[in-house]
């Protein structure tokens, strides 16, 4: 599901990705409070909200995932499918690094290629955009933050969900309402345009859902090794679908970043065996 957003948010064009997110914000706290309803998860969220604690770190949260969604529906609005896969792929690889200087975890010998590795494919996509590829960093770093965050703050997968998005909803309604008033919003250019703002929600929260459902299920390699297929369909879309772009450069730096994840990947399995 998330591999294949990038072909549900340019339906909602040509609304911008402050809108989207706004709206994106706003529905999937609406369908959040139907599942916490259902579920009977209330009296964790409001323990949640009472914990100062928590309560900051999931504010953290809020911000880092905004931004993370601003930065890719902004690339998939503006034809840069393929770096916004380029987050998803070195994503893993910042989490690690992250570990090390946040949590002070010690890296293996393949662990610390893998990040060489991912470095060298940096420079080298680099040279191919004519500069950095910031918005790639932007959301990889963003959304291994955002894990980082999460980890801290250790509140169940729905009850957080809910309380990041709470967080985010007031901002987003008033964006939305100036937007409305200016004339400048798209939320009622027709019945089929509201039903995919509001449908935004469901999309948003779904895959969130089912990937905290498969955290409690899966071994730990084994959610890793499945994340790479939202980079892979967002790279195929892009370059097939959308026809982006591709230079030799371009192509280097990515076989980089796919031999550095080959070997993280294997020395992951490997590591998870003798254990």
């Amino acid at each position: 599901m998330w591999g294949l957003f990038p072909l549900y948010w340019p339906l909602l064009a040509p609304a911008g990705a402050f809108e989207i997110v706004a709206h994106r914000s706003l529905w999937s706290l609406v369908f959040l409070a139907l599942v916490v309803t259902v579920t009977r998860s209330w009296r964790v969220v409001g323990r949640t909200y009472a914990n100062p604690r928590q309560r900051w770190l999931l504010l953290a949260a809020a911000l880092l995932v905004a931004t993370n969604w601003c930065g890719y529906i902004w690339a998939v609005l503006n034809e840069h499918i393929v770096e916004a896969s380029l987050g998803y792929f070195i994503n893993p690889l910042v989490s690690v690094l992250i570990g090390v200087v946040a949590l002070g975890e010690r890296l293996r010998r393949a662990q610390w290629l893998a990040v060489a590795l991912a470095a060298v494919a940096v420079v080298v996509l680099t040279f191919g955009y004519g500069h950095p590829p910031w918005l790639g960093l932007l959301l990889a770093c963003s959304f291994a933050l955002y894990g980082l965050v999460k980890k801290l703050a250790d509140v169940p997968a729905v009850p957080s969900l809910t309380v990041e998005t709470s967080f985010m909803a007031p901002v987003a309604l008033l964006f939305l309402l100036l937007l409305e008033n200016s004339n400048g919003g798209h939320f009622l250019d027709s019945g089929l345009m509201t039903a995919l703002f509001v449908s935004a929600g469901v999309v948003t929260a779904l895959p969130l859902l089912a990937f905290g459902a498969a955290a409690v299920r899966l071994p730990l390699t084994s959610i890793g090794l499945l994340q790479y297929l939202t980079p892979v369909v967002q790279f195929l879309l892009g370059v097939i679908v959308f026809a982006e772009h591709m230079s030799a450069l371009s192509w280097a730096g990515f076989v980089v970043i796919w031999c550095a994840l080959t070997v993280f990947s294997v020395d992951a399995f490997r590591h998870a065996s003798r254990r």
